[in-house]
């Protein structure tokens, strides 16, 4: 895992139900926690794209209904800024759900865009993304 090339604001707090863009079986997943997060007191932990997370299937295949599963986060509405001075915003929030916590995705094609964040960090997802912004 690389560190990120831009300063990427934390746009989904814990808690937030944000659907996935592959076809891994599941279709809406609940942020649980934040791998790697260090926060402040009280205040509650936030993934941003590129961050790893732990999730549980809210809505999917009957197979992956209420498993707890690692995804990554590939699209987030939140705009947040590039080293190059440009700022970024998707329509929707996405995340690509993990065969493991190594970064492996589980499904075999991605709708819609991946960050180029996302997609630095992580080389499995690198090769399975068709359209990178």
């Amino acid at each position: 895992m690389k560190a990120l090339t831009s300063r990427v604001t934390r746009g989904l707090p814990v808690g937030s139900q944000i659907p996935t863009c592959d076809n891994s079986g599941a279709k809406v997943i609940e942020i649980l926690s934040v791998k790697g997060y260090k926060g402040v007191k009280r205040r509650k932990p936030s993934a941003k794209v590129g961050d790893i997370v732990r999730a549980s299937v809210k809505k999917g295949r009957p197979d992956m209904m209420k498993q707890m599963v690692y995804a990554i986060v590939v699209r987030q509405r939140k705009e947040y800024r590039r080293a190059n001075g440009l700022r970024i915003k998707f329509e929707d929030n996405a995340a690509v759900v993990l065969k493991d916590d190594k970064g492996n995705p589980k499904g075999t094609i991605f709708k819609g865009p991946i960050a180029k964040e996302a997609t630095e960090r992580w080389p499995g997802v690198a090769k399975t993304a068709s359209i990178i912004v």
